[in-house]
């Protein structure tokens, strides 16, 4: 019962923080798209979803380019399935690890392509179901639902402690992004501009 509680609880925590960020950068979305990215939050945040477990029993990330070769080969169900996946992964990824994928052989921009080209590629295959809306939707705005997820992950960050709210410091020093500022400033780390601050 602690567990469903617990669940419960997060979804609602993402909902809100969700719908606080997405209106602060003016990013319109549909209320299912936004349900799917509360449960996909709430799913990545509580489980090893973000990870396969090897045959020894080793957790890895799976390379992009690997899922979307795998999509590829297999029937139209599973291929469903696996870009769907490959959509998740690089979306909650280039959303909450952009400042490690900025020092990595790729950058963000692979794993927004990646990713919206991969919700693209189910909404054509599934244009009669439910969800099509949704990944169309993500497929179009994909950079801009990252950039909502980076700020729900400085903001979290911030909270987390010095040295985790060192890191959102660092991130902003080095990009000048105004979004990190705005977190910074909303947590008193910093003083506060005379001007108004852009969003």
């Amino acid at each position: 019962m602690s567990g469903l509680v617990a669940s419960l609880s997060l979804k609602e925590f993402f909902k809100s923080l969700l719908g606080e960020v997405t209106g602060r950068q003016r990013v319109q979305l549909a209320e299912v798209t936004e349900f799917y990215l509360v449960n996909l939050l709430s799913e990545f945040a509580v489980t090893d979803k973000l990870f396969t477990r090897e045959e020894d029993g080793r957790k890895d990330h799976e390379p992009l380019a690997i899922l979307y070769h795998q999509a590829l080969q297999q029937e139209r169900a599973e291929r469903i399935r696996t870009l769907r996946r490959l959509g998740d992964v690089s979306l909650y990824t280039a959303g909450f690890f952009s400042g490690a994928l900025q020092a990595g052989v790729v950058g963000p921009d692979y794993y927004i392509r990646m990713g919206g080209t991969a919700y693209g590629h189910v909404a054509e295959l599934t244009p009669a179901a439910a969800f099509a809306q949704v990944y169309r939707e993500l497929c179009e705005k994909f950079r801009e639902v990252v950039e909502v997820l980076e700020e729900i992950a400085a903001r979290g960050m911030v909270q987390a402690g010095p040295s985790s709210a060192l890191k959102v410091y660092e991130a902003w020093v080095r990009t000048g992004n105004d979004r990190l500022e705005r977190v910074l400033l909303d947590a008193g780390m910093m003083p506060r501009p005379k001007g108004p601050l852009a969003n």
